[in-house]
């Protein structure tokens, strides 16, 4: 007698048939045509992140929230929905990361103070009092009468109060010099400058000169600040652009970014037009 499957052996079972992550965007790169290198270039990606996530190896990352942005470039950059990747990323790691909490406020750039200035006030205070020192004296020396005179003779004696009026200046006020904003804010006109600061959270950024020079790839931690000048432009990359408080030639960046988002930005000397 031979037992056949039964109804219920012929059932279904729905399975995540999706094929891993860094193999999606491998095969998608080579379908493209493009090499790991043209990849790198065109995200600002490094080469050796590329090779671990098309391996499916996410720890070269930084984390999740750097992970999830590579992620999403690399998609965008070989043809496929970030979205869905980013799904199947959060479903594999404990789903996405919660927020983070605002950090507590860092002690802002210290400026550096300007040299001192004489205190012209207090050297003029102390001049007009040896002047009425000296009037005083010398008039009380010139009221007392020789012996043997009278005081008719000796004539009266000038008003101290005319004398005293007649020979104090009047003190000139120095002028304040206006506050700045910040230490940034006297930027040189002539250069572009641009400060970014770790609010949030870390950030892996990379900041590039108008010739392709490296200023500046790798992480900024929290609390940190970073500053770079150029004479055309600077070419900036935000790995985790919502923790980043950016200034541009000694304006604030008013635009707001997410956190976990890459973005791709550039400045020059006349940027940004209303900060």
């Amino acid at each position: 007698m031979s037992i056949g499957n039964s109804p219920e052996d012929d059932r279904t079972f729905p399975a995540d048939d999706r094929e891993p992550i860094g193999r999606a965007l491998q095969q998608a790169r080579i379908a493209a045509g493009l090499t790991v290198e043209e990849v790198s270039a065109s995200t600002r990606v490094r080469i050796p992140i590329v090779h671990a996530i098309e391996e499916d190896d996410f720890s070269r990352c930084g984390g999740d929230v750097y992970a999830r942005g590579h992620i999403r470039t690399l998609a965008r950059a070989v043809g496929l929905d970030p979205a869905a990747l980013i799904e199947q990323y959060d479903a594999e790691h404990g789903g996405r990361p919660a927020p983070t909490p605002a950090a507590p406020l860092f002690e802002a750039e210290r400026i550096r103070p300007e040299p001192r200035r004489p205190n012209w006030t207090a050297a003029m205070v102390a001049a007009i009092v040896a002047v009425v020192g000296f009037v005083g004296f010398t008039m009380f020396n010139g009221n007392e009468a020789p012996k043997g005179t009278t005081a008719a003779d000796a004539g009266p004696a000038p008003a101290p109060e005319k004398a005293t009026s007649a020979a104090k200046p009047k003190p000139v006020k120095p002028v304040a010099p206006k506050p700045t904003e910040s230490a940034i804010a006297a930027v040189p006109q002539d250069k572009v400058t641009v400060k970014l600061t770790a609010v949030d959270d870390k950030s892996w950024i990379s900041a590039k000169a108008h010739d392709g020079k490296l200023l500046f790839d790798g992480l900024l931690l929290k609390g940190e600040s970073k500053t770079y000048q150029d004479d055309e432009r600077i070419d900036l990359v935000l790995g985790n652009a919502g923790a980043i408080e950016l200034y541009v030639n000694g304006k604030k960046v008013a635009d707001k970014f997410e956190s976990g988002q890459v973005e791709r930005l550039t400045y020059t000397k006349g940027d940004p037009e209303a900060g």
